[in-house]
């Protein structure tokens, strides 16, 4: 693809007018080894896209590009950029949590170009045969380091072998590591470094340490969240604490408090994790209860307030959850909570202290104003956002600007709308089919 077809099709498809530095540096680029260095929220996606697309080859009914991410959340993220840019290309996400067998049907119709792919899952389809990955001359391992610290290192290992004939090597991470994987061939490897070269998210956030007078720091958040989210209803907050229980437990105490909040960790199934992802994002649930699983490879570049429950367990957890906030030219806001019993590492630096008012923990919280409506039909379907957006204007009484952030699933589709309009719509949308398609619409609860 030439580079006046990439950048047409960014504008058009995009609207993106104006590349970022590193995105640049990728379109001009000719290095085929490339260790791309950026904080996260700086468009590490579409720079190793834009270089990826200048090196595939026209579409041959082969494998051409293997690109390889740590979560199924980041594999769906890279999918939605790529496959509006390559134009006339296949491009096919493979990860677990869903079925196997719908997987080999897509990639059994015709022969995918680009497989976008979480490594376990890749390596599945190896070994059951279902995909010929010797003939991809393009390799991207994004957010390699990740990769490494969720176990994946055996996986990728192996697929590596398979890709005897690789000509464009491209590696991505927030941090850089002091070594490469060992099944890497670093020969020739070229560091684009952009750390220094952005705009430093530090500039744009405040760092506030939150003193706890207790050792069970509950009653501090809910005081914290009290405040933040009485002052600005439509902020959105992710709460990290370092376990699963300790999540748990704090998504309960913020429903049973009244916050609208979702929760996000490993033990969550796929479905459940994309949907608290859904509902942050379009401002349902405002609030995250989450692991440091969410402090990377979500798509989400409108977080106001990130709060460490816990203190994170190292400098990179440190750098990743807060980067979570301050992303793309906005301001954040970084809260530490912290108690006696805390001892404090040297990489946690703060600005200035907040001591929240403790009353404030019997308040109600205001009722969110954002509800997610949930359409029984998707893309299997043969349903579009339009479709969609359409049908709530057309048959729901709702305005262009009343309809919110619309997400088509495979077999449903998610649609914000405004809060106190939500059961007049779906009243009104009962007798109306969608598409030609009978759907059942419903209020999606928290």
């Amino acid at each position: 693809m030439t580079d006046q077809e990439i950048l047409r099709n960014i504008a058009d498809r995009m609207s993106i007018t104006t590349l970022m530095p590193l995105q640049e540096a990728m379109l001009v680029t000719p290095e085929p080894r490339i260790l791309l260095v950026s904080p996260t929220g700086t468009g590490k996606t579409l720079a190793f896209t834009i270089r990826l697309l200048r090196a595939l080859r026209p579409p041959c009914g082969k494998l051409q590009a293997i690109i390889l991410a740590p979560s199924r959340e980041l594999a769906l993220q890279i999918s939605s950029v790529i496959r509006p840019l390559a134009v006339g290309y296949k491009t096919v996400p493979l990860y677990g949590g869903h079925p196997m067998q719908e997987e080999i049907k897509t990639i059994a119709g015709s022969v995918p170009d680009i497989i976008v792919a979480t490594p376990g899952r890749l390596l599945d389809h190896i070994n059951r045969a279902t995909i010929d990955v010797s003939t991809a001359t393009n390799l991207i391992l994004d957010e390699y380091d990740k990769s490494l610290e969720l176990g994946f290192y055996d996986e990728m290992r192996r697929i590596t072998r398979r890709l005897p004939a690789i000509r464009l090597l491209i590696l991505t991470s927030a941090t850089l590591l002091p070594q490469l994987p060992d099944f890497i061939d670093t020969t020739g490897l070229v560091t684009l470094d952009y750390r220094p070269a952005t705009e430093s998210p530090r500039t744009r956030t405040q760092i506030v340490d939150v003193p706890s007078p207790s050792r069970d720091k509950i009653e501090t958040l809910v005081a914290l969240l009290n405040t933040l989210y009485n002052t600005d209803p439509h902020g959105k907050t992710i709460v990290f604490s370092n376990h699963r229980e300790s999540a748990e437990r704090i998504h309960q105490h913020l429903l049973k408090a009244g916050f609208p909040a979702g929760i996000y960790h490993g033990g969550l199934d796929q479905q459940q994790r994309e949907l608290a992802v859904d509902l942050l994002d379009n401002g349902t649930t405002p609030i995250l209860s989450a692991t440091d699983l969410a402090s990377r490879g979500l798509d989400l570049t409108d977080i106001t307030n990130v709060i460490h429950y816990h203190l994170p367990p190292s400098p990179e957890a440190w750098t990743h959850r807060n980067g979570r906030t301050a992303r793309m030219g906005a301001a954040g806001t970084v809260y530490v909570i912290t108690g006696e019993a805390d001892n404090i590492p040297d990489f946690v630096r703060t600005d200035r202290s907040y001591v929240p008012d403790l009353t404030l923990q019997h308040h109600t919280p205001t009722a969110p104003a954002i509800a997610t409506l949930y359409i029984n039909a998707g893309k299997k379907e043969k349903i579009s956002r339009g479709d969609v957006a359409g049908y709530l204007m057309q048959r729901g009484g709702l305005s262009r600007e009343e309809v919110g952030k619309i997400v088509v699933k495979d077999h449903a589709s998610i649609v914000a709308v405004p809060a106190d309009k939500a059961r007049e719509v779906i009243k009104s949308l009962e007798p109306y089919r969608l598409k030609n398609t009978r759907v059942r619409v419903t209020r999606l609860k928290m």
